[in-house]
């Protein structure tokens, strides 16, 4: 995965909610990690890119959007924040009918470039996981319990697609 060139199309980088699939695995993930009682999870956060270098990464403007990205537990705070400098120690993408995995292998190539420790590439049609610890190492979760050894974490694989 490390020789891949990042050509992320903004209009499909924009283009994978909306689905029912999408949808539901998004909030049962940020539920499921939100019930560790460890971490805050956001959905849809944006990212600032802007410390990437841009021959290195032509496709990414200013910004990446992972579908649930988490935290240290956070509250709400008195201002906001709209596009944030941490680094999330976790991004996750779920795949969308109108998405396609080179794409999201070119995101998580941005992301571990950024800081991130761990991405979660979730496929709602396959009903798997893959959790990357690197560009290059990666386990896949068809049954049982996903598991993040990076972070510390696990989580019942049936439990993020029912």
């Amino acid at each position: 995965m490390e020789n891949l060139p990042l050509l992320i199309d903004e209009e499909q980088e924009f283009d994978d909610t909306g689905s029912y699939n999408h949808s539901l695995v998004q909030g049962n993930l940020a539920y499921l990690l939100r019930s560790s009682g460890t971490y805050s999870a956001f959905i849809e956060l944006s990212l600032d890119t802007t410390a990437l270098d841009s021959d290195e990464f032509p496709g990414i403007k200013n910004e990446l959007i992972p579908d649930v990205c988490i935290y240290p537990k956070r509250t709400v705070i008195d201002y906001d924040i709209l596009r944030m400098k941490e680094m999330p120690p976790l991004a996750i993408e779920v795949i969308s009918p109108r998405q396609g995995t080179f794409g999201i292998l070119a995101k998580f190539r941005a992301y571990f470039a950024l800081g991130v420790q761990s991405c979660w590439l979730v496929d709602p049609i396959n009903r798997t996981v893959r959790v990357f610890s690197t560009n290059e190492e990666s386990e896949t979760f068809a049954v049982g319990e996903v598991r993040d050894s990076v972070l510390g974490l696990s989580i019942p694989l049936n439990d993020i697609f029912s």
